[in-house]
């Protein structure tokens, strides 16, 4: 049997896209007056765009 680590190019890591997320989100937040929404939206952007990153990667 062939050795998959090999065959396979490295995936990608999505965890930049939920800390990016979580930063901007505060900053966003901040501009609005609302800091903890912000950072919760920010959160679940990140980690959609993590999840689309992986879902992608897989392909």
């Amino acid at each position: 049997m062939a050795d998959r680590s090999t065959s396979r190019p490295p995936q990608r890591g999505g965890g930049i896209f939920i800390a990016a997320g979580l930063v901007l989100g505060v900053v966003g937040g901040v501009v609005v007056g609302q800091p903890s929404l912000g950072l919760l939206a920010g959160l679940v952007l990140g980690v959609v765009a993590a999840i689309v990153l992986v879902m992608a990667d897989r392909r």
